[in-house]
């Protein structure tokens, strides 16, 4: 992959564009056909409530380009939070005609359809796969996104226990491909800030989750680092019930939803007053649009945006929805070239001729040689009055 990537190529081919059903106001140029991509998200499942935002990113990011000229059309498909599923929506929407994919939410979900896009050169976006397992794998050619790896989370959730006073950290996580890789990565990076810490592993189809959290007493710690999806919350209330405070724990992205605090006490949320969360996220106007349209949830919104618009701008650089073509055209959109924000801006420049640099609504991005962004937007938000409120935005570099 990495060599097909550094063969980014920008080019346009002639051509009016039109978007969905009927034609945009943009005048950029480019296949004469239209784009068809699959959105293989969770509707339903464990990671339904960040599904919603992810899914709302999408369908803005389509709005957005086929307004201004691009000829893109979406079919959708549910994942759940289970591989079987995913790997049968994919079947049909490839068998629908679907060009591209986005999705699917979980990485390892992703895992169960990646050699079948592979299989098919089928170009994948990911909008929040943070395992850093595809940027080695052989059947990830086809495969990018636009949200860091674990490499960037685990310094943000390592910097926010450190503040928070942290000596002695438990970092409990779910024994699957995402618990697994931000486990061991939190560790490292929190001992670099001198703080001791212990990864406490679960099975998220555990009965219940006492022993977890008896471990984490056991072990005597002064504060968590929690790496869950919905299960999360029943560890959440055993901690409350064992005395640990709220203001000792810190989430990873995997269980961000605004009513947090309400679903893990619906009769007092105060009481989680204090925790932390951290997430990938848009810019604050991006943000208000995905707000709009979630109830308040903005986890993974923009990167899933910017899966839209870099499939989008692909389209048009390569001049095919070819998945070689694709992958030759990615890497070049968002680095070394012309700095542009939108897809009308960078879709009229690559119909100029000029090689662009797309900064999207999740952060400058500069993918990698294999297809990992370089930067990534995080939101940093806190419990207050039991409400989710966020206290910093922050973008952080890869460093690996």
């Amino acid at each position: 992959m990495a060599a097909a990537l550094l063969a980014a190529s920008c080019g346009g081919s002639g051509g009016d564009e039109s978007g969905g059903a009927g034609s945009g106001s943009g005048g950029a140029s480019g296949p004469d056909s239209e784009l068809v991509i699959g959105r293989v998200l969770p509707e339903t499942g464990t990671l339904a409530a960040i599904g919603g935002p992810i899914i709302a990113g999408v369908d803005l990011g389509v709005a957005d380009v086929v307004a201004a000229g691009g000829r893109v059309r979406l079919l959708k498909g549910d994942s759940g939070t289970d591989p079987d599923v995913a790997s049968e929506t994919v079947n049909r929407l490839l068998g629908e005609g679907a060009q591209a994919i986005i999705g699917a939410a979980a990485s390892g979900v992703s895992q169960a359809i990646i050699q079948t896009l592979y299989d098919a050169q089928i170009p994948q976006c990911a909008a929040s796969n943070t395992s850093p397992s595809f940027s080695t794998q052989d059947n990830a050619e086809y495969y990018f996104r636009t949200v860091t790896t674990s490499h960037a989370e685990a310094p943000v959730m390592a910097n926010s226990l450190a503040a928070g006073g942290a000596t002695f950290a438990a970092v409990v996580a779910r024994s699957d491909d995402y618990g697994n890789a931000l486990a061991r990565l939190l560790v490292e990076e929190l001992n670099k800030l001198g703080i001791a810490a212990e990864i406490v592993s679960y099975s998220p189809d555990a009965p219940n989750f006492d022993a977890t959290v008896q471990e984490v007493l056991a072990k005597g710690v002064d504060s968590v680092g929690l790496i869950a999806f919905e299960e999360g919350i029943a560890i959440l209330r055993g901690f409350l019930e064992s005395g640990i405070p709220p203001r000792a724990v810190h989430v990873a992205a995997g269980l961000y939803d605004v009513t947090l605090a309400e679903r893990v006490n619906p009769s007092d949320p105060t009481v989680l007053d204090g925790l932390r969360i951290h997430v990938p996220s848009g810019d604050d106007a991006f943000n208000q649009r995905v707000q709009e349209l979630t109830h308040g949830n903005v986890s993974f919104g923009g990167q899933a945006y910017d899966c839209v618009v870099v499939l989008s701008l692909a389209y048009l650089a390569a001049g095919s929805a070819s998945g070689p073509d694709f992958v030759a055209a990615v890497s070049g959109l968002t680095r070394d070239g012309q700095k542009c924000f939108s897809y009308a801006e960078c879709a009229e420049l690559l119909a100029s001729g000029v090689d662009i640099d797309y900064d999207g609504v999740s952060g400058p991005l500069e993918l990698d040689e294999v297809g990992d962004p370089t930067v990534g937007r995080y939101l940093v938000s806190e419990v207050r009055g039991g409400e989710l409120v966020v206290v910093q935005t922050t973008d952080w570099s890869v460093d690996r």
